[in-house]
């Protein structure tokens, strides 16, 4: 639940780390976008998906933070004081379920897209797992909103499947396609999935601290200040980490376009 007071510093980190996510999304798809020419043309569809879940997320974000601006006022000279609930406005939760029923299922598309397989291996294994991300968010979004510790923990529950078989498909199924990968990069792809399942790990334990009777401000605070972190991790540190394969890739595939990109990379000495 929503607390009706937070004081002076539990306002200020979730206000901090709203802003930390939005800068961090927002400059990595800057980052993403200006470096597009620097990899070969077959791994650039998998830059611009990542390239397009950081804007969402910077979006959302914004909208997020702004709710939360007005969801929380403070009548004390300077902001210095306890920030209470503003009389009609409500923080709106829903803005994460949106973003991540977007974003979801495209972290998984980066992932695959960077592979490069085979058109009928690529499709098989999007066509599974796109829709069990989209119905893992769509199954948790009635229990979060729910006041209801029963309804809360059936969805939860539902949404576990889909979670489960996503799990099953990124470290069995997927296992068989980084056998193809190059020796640089396979490591690295491998970890990848570790990297979503230690991200994501976060929100079921936010979704479930009111079934396991933890309230409070403090707890919200918790759960905000979990879901931003996880955000930053599931997408920016993410998609960093997915040109940075790109890259590779790249550069072992064709050792022209690696001369003429590394020669950009060297910092000339200026001599006196």
């Amino acid at each position: 639940m929503i607390p009706d007071i937070l004081s002076q510093g539990q306002y200020a980190t979730v206000y901090n780390f709203l802003s930390l996510v939005i800068a961090s999304q927002l400059f990595t798809a800057v980052f993403l976008l200006i470096s597009l020419p620097r990899i070969l043309p077959r791994y650039r569809q998998a830059i611009t998906v990542a390239i397009i879940v950081c804007g969402i997320a910077a979006y959302h974000y914004f909208r997020i933070f702004d709710s939360f601006k007005e969801a929380f006022v403070s009548k004390a000279v300077g902001g210095n004081g306890n920030y209470s609930q503003a009389v009609g406005v409500s923080f709106n939760e829903g803005y994460r379920y949106v973003d991540w029923l977007l974003t979801v299922p495209l972290l998984l598309v980066e992932l695959v897209a960077v592979l490069a397989l085979a058109r009928k291996v690529q499709s098989g294994l999007l066509m599974r797992l796109v829709p069990a991300a989209a119905l893992m968010i769509a199954l948790g979004y009635p229990g979060e909103i729910s006041g209801d510790n029963g309804l809360r923990g059936l969805f939860g529950l539902l949404s576990t499947i889909p979670f489960a078989y996503i799990l099953y498909v990124l470290f069995v199924q997927l296992s068989k396609s980084l056998n193809t990968q190059p020796p640089s990069v396979r490591k690295t792809l491998g970890r990848l999935r570790f990297l979503l399942l230690l991200s994501w790990g976060v929100y079921p334990i936010a979704y479930l601290l009111p079934l396991l009777n933890i309230g409070g401000a403090d707890a919200w605070v918790s759960k905000q200040v979990g879901y931003s972190i996880a955000d930053i991790v599931a997408k920016a540190v993410y998609a960093l980490i997915i040109f940075g394969v790109a890259k590779a890739k790249s550069y072992e595939e064709n050792p022209e376009f690696a001369a003429v990109e590394s020669a950009h990379d060297d910092v000339p000495v200026i001599r006196k």
